[in-house]
């Protein structure tokens, strides 16, 4: 099982970025992709997730209406588009993947058994 995480940089504030996450080694579209977030000192928060049945998403607060994530069942991949970049957006960006169906458990990294490498994001002011 491999994800791989990629898209991040350096973007001034306002900027976007798209995080892309390919996987392979299970059946993608049988699980659920989340995105996390870990910034320097800091517990590594939830930022969206895709559900693996009918496409439910959810979103932390912060970034609800900047940020979208999607699916591609046919490229094995996740993606997640960051518009309006802020400061505080500034961290290290992880995709996981989690087979259960419970969506309020999606929200927490302890429902994902794999996860990728992690993809610097940093938005300078």
């Amino acid at each position: 099982v491999q994800l791989q995480a990629s898209g991040g940089g350096v973007v001034q504030a306002g900027g976007s970025l798209r995080l892309s996450c390919a996987t392979s080694g299970f059946t993608f579209g049988d699980y659920a992709t989340g995105w996390f977030r870990q910034a320097p000192g800091k517990e590594r928060e939830g930022v969206s997730f895709i559900s693996s049945s009918e496409s439910r998403t959810w979103y932390r607060n912060s970034v609800k209406g900047r940020f979208t994530i999607s699916s591609d069942n046919t490229k094995n991949t996740a993606y997640l588009q960051m518009n309006s970049l802020k400061p505080e957006d500034t961290a290290v960006y992880y995709c996981a993947a989690s087979a259960t169906l419970i969506l309020s458990s999606l929200r927490q990294k302890n429902a994902y058994a794999y996860w990728g490498q992690g993809t610097q994001v940093t938005v300078s002011s």
